[in-house]
């Protein structure tokens, strides 16, 4: 990996086992905006990103090389050696070759812990769609004004002061439906310090899930969610109904099979990788459509 200054333009030559598309697309954030193809404007902790790949190569628009490299690498996982964790796991389990070989490019983000915890309760029974939507408007109302990409304004994410004027009534009013009171409850526990990131990092990782699962509307898929995607917990292994699909295919012969029984195979198959493992699996078999009914 070189880094690289074009003008006002920082490019970042010779990437390995990384795909923008497959990266920000692949359920685990919601502030990407498509431009064109391998095109995007990123909004992530209080930044604004209009960002392209081309040719192994990532152009960061307008920007220094300092924020790329305190921000952006950090935030896109870039100085992790992946070629390594698909080892481990194609030695462990040979079964996900077709899920790591198609989805080669995927890379686990670092983001930032409160619009993470945010953004997953919404996420409880909506399409990615709709929950872009809402985080957007959220942040449209109570963020601050980043900058504008083609002729579109981006706000960021509401920090904790601003996160604690929204009331109940806002965030139902924003079309988060069932999900207000959940909502209201974490920013009450974020801002009185029940809920911390920097202590939930310090603890083990069924501690910090029991932590999480304090909030209101918190489950374990939630929790597992936030812990893999913003606290660095990169053995938690969301299951969600396309990962109990694919998982049911790949190793329980179709059946219908607990979600307590698919997390303990897993823990077992890829242990600390198992993270890795969930967002390759989820990737391949939401896009290929694994163990769903064709009259799906």
């Amino acid at each position: 990996m070189r880094i690289l200054k074009d003008k006002n333009n920082i490019i970042i030559k010779e990437i390995s086992d990384f795909d923008l598309q497959q990266t920000l697309e692949c359920g685990q954030c919601f502030r990407f905006y498509k431009q064109d193809e391998q095109d995007y404007v990123v909004v992530a902790y209080g930044r604004l990103l209009h960002i392209m790949e081309k040719d192994n190569n990532l152009v960061f628009l307008n920007k220094t090389i300092k924020e790329v490299e305190n921000i952006w690498i950090p935030y896109f996982d870039l100085n992790r050696d992946y070629e390594k964790i698909k080892e481990f796991l194609l030695k462990s389990d040979e079964t996900l070759e077709p899920a790591i070989k198609e989805k080669n490019g995927v890379r686990i983000l670092n983001q930032e812990f409160v619009e993470t915890l945010i953004s997953f309760i919404i996420s409880q029974n909506k399409q990615i769609p709709h929950i872009k939507h809402i985080v957007k408007t959220i942040s449209e109302n109570f963020g601050d004004y980043l900058g504008e990409v083609n002729g579109e304004k981006y706000y960021s994410f509401p920090n904790m002061k601003q996160l604690s004027n929204i009331t109940e009534a806002d965030f139902r009013e924003m079309k988060t439906g069932f999900r207000a009171p959940y909502l209201s409850d974490a920013v009450k526990k974020l801002s009185t310090g029940i809920i911390n990131e920097k202590e939930i990092r310090m603890l083990k990782e069924e501690d910090a899930r029991k932590k999480l699962m304090e909030i209101k509307g918190v489950g374990e898929k939630v929790a597992n969610c936030v812990m893999l995607f913003s606290l660095g917990y990169r053995q938690a292994f969301p299951i969600d109904v396309w990962i109990k699909r694919i998982m049911e295919t790949l190793y329980f012969n179709g059946k219908d099979t607990s979600k307590e029984i698919i997390g303990k195979c897993a823990k077992e198959l890829y242990g600390e990788y198992g993270g890795y493992a969930q967002q390759y699996l989820f990737c391949f078999g939401r896009d290929n459509k694994v163990g769903k009914n064709k009259n799906e």
